[in-house]
Order: C-alpha cells, then sequence, then structure tokens
C-alpha cells in the first residue's frame, strides 16, 4: 500500500487510503504494537462497499511526525476528529480502532458524538467498566514496564523480540510468522518512534482515559469485537459495559486473542459487513 500525508492536529500523518475519494469516511484506528497494515482486508472490504477508508500510521508511530513527551488518550481522540476535518469530512461514517486505537475511539465518540455515525472497537472493552484486580494488572503489566527507564533499550534488543513476546502473550493461539511483526518493528527502528509508543504509556498514567469516561455515554451503534481466546479480557467486561452505550451495542467474540482482526481476518469482516447492513449502490451520474 502506498503511503500518503495529510497534516491535522499539529503534525504530519502518513496514511494508507482505499476506495473511492467521495465515498463516505471510515477511520480506522491501529493500537500497540501494531500498524496499519494490519487493517488491509478490512481496508478492502470497506472499499468494496464504497466507502473512503483512511487507516492512519498514529502519532509517533514512523513515518507520522513523533512529538516528544508522553500522550494522553485525549490528545489521541484529538488527533482522530482533526483528521476526519482535515481530509475534507463533518464526520467519519465509521470509526473503527483496536487496542490504544479503540481507546481513542471511545473519546473521540464520547467527546465528538455528532462526528461519529458508527463505531467498532476491537480487543478493548469501555475502560470505564474495567475494575482493578489482580489478573488485570498482570495482564497489562506492561503499563508498568513500559514506564520505567530504559524501556525503549529493553524493547530493541534481539531484533524486537519484546514485540513477538507481546504477540504470543496476547495471542497464545496465533501461530503468526515473522511477516505480522516486521511493519511494527520497521516503525520502531525510529528511534523517535519506539520513544513516542511507549509515551502513549506514559501519558496514561492513573488510569486517565477510564476517569476521564466515566460519566459519559456513547450514543451511536456500536459493534465490539473481542477474542474468545484472549488471556487479558473476559468476554464478561465487554458484556459489562453495555450500560455505557445508549443506542444499538452488539457484541461479538471470534477465534483468537487480542489481535482477533488479524487471526480471524474473514470472520472479522463478515462482523464489520453484518454490523453496517446491506451495501448500498452508489449513485451514478447521469447526463444533463
Amino acid at each position: 500500500m502506498e503511503e500518503r500525508f495529510i497534516d491535522a492536529n499539529g503534525i504530519r500523518f502518513a496514511t494508507f487510503e482505499e476506495g473511492p475519494a467521495d465515498g463516505p469516511l471510515a477511520l480506522l484506528l491501529h493500537g500497540f504494537p501494531d500498524t496499519p497494515h494490519g487493517w488491509a482486508p478490512l481496508m478492502a472490504v470497506l472499499a468494496k462497499r464504497g466507502f473512503r477508508v483512511v487507516a492512519p500510521f498514529t502519532r509517533g508511530y514512523a513515518p507520522t511526525a513523533a512529538p516528544p513527551g508522553p500522550t494522553s488518550v485525549e490528545t489521541l481522540a484529538a488527533d482522530a476528529l482533526a483528521l476526519i476535518e482535515a481530509l475534507g469530512h463533518e464526520r467519519a461514517s465509521l470509526l473503527v480502532g483496536h487496542d490504544w486505537g479503540a481507546a481513542t475511539a471511545y473519546v473521540a465518540a464520547s467527546i465528538a458524538p455528532e462526528r461519529v455515525e458508527r463505531l467498532v472497537t476491537v480487543g478493548i472493552p469501555h475502560p470505564a467498566v474495567l475494575k482493578p484486580s489482580l489478573s488485570l494488572l498482570w495482564a497489562a503489566r506492561h503499563f508498568i514496564s513500559l514506564n520505567l527507564p530504559g524501556a525503549a533499550r529493553r524493547t530493541r534488543r534481539r531484533d524486537f523480540a519484546a514485540i513477538d513476546a507481546y504477540y504470543r502473550r496476547w495471542s497464545p493461539t496465533w501461530d503468526f510468522g515473522p511477516e505480522e511483526t516486521a511493519p511494527v518493528k520497521a516503525a520502531f527502528a525510529d528511534p523517535a518512534s519506539l520513544e513516542a509508543a511507549i509515551d502513549y504509556y506514559r501519558g496514561a498514567r492513573g488510569g486517565s482515559s477510564a476517569s476521564g469516561l466515566r460519566g459519559t455515554t456513547i450514543t451511536m451503534p456500536t459493534l465490539t469485537i473481542a477474542g474468545a481466546d484472549d488471556p487479558s479480557v473476559a468476554i464478561e467486561a465487554y458484556e459489562a459495559a453495555r450500560r455505557k452505550f445508549t443506542s444499538d451495542y452488539t457484541v461479538v467474540a471470534l477465534p483468537g486473542g487480542h489481535f482477533v482482526h488479524r487471526e480471524s481476518p474473514a470472520e472479522f469482516c463478515d462482523a464489520v459487513s453484518a454490523f453496517l447492513g446491506p451495501a448500498q449502490p452508489r449513485p451514478t451520474a447521469t447526463a444533463p
């Protein structure tokens, strides 16, 4: 996929784009440690349905610019909303997010519901319903390790072996090859990019994303997709989040772990297509 660049919220974003330029906007936000390469199957499906599909390398992920300093989820949400505007749209007809992208999408949809028509989140339930527990603390121990001095140096060791370790830990049933982690390792080969990705965790001290969402609800139709084999988050957590949504809220569990959209790409794309309903024919131009 060819990279394109666009300026939004004061930085330059690299993006992948597919589909008709005049189609409704579908904005796809990746998580950690990932890149928009992981959205390729969904991008193709949405483009065939007539969407203009844009998947950015989020703040700091090379070749997107990497401003220094901790990054809050509110800043990431501001990025997403600014991208919608910079792309020339009043709203995203579809906002999709995985992991940090999901947290970003929840916040963006909460603070600017008029800018998002439909929401799809992957791998993370609504953060406000996650209750502290020993099992959750163990599953999220990378939040602690990535805040310790030398985190970037440790992540770079042995050709970014830590990245492969995250994938095996979070998606234990996925027999993935080196090609699956190669794009994010290429991004993190830029030291500023790796530091910027770690800055998401430095900006998350104190659970800011959860606290900022506790008093809000999501008002647009939402599909959340969980990995049935995810060792970190139980399906029940997604069901417990139902009270945070005032419109249609659908939970789908698919085979796979935290990277379920990449582990079961066909089933994932089918679930998103079912959520969107039958594809609408695009209007054709008529001669005057």
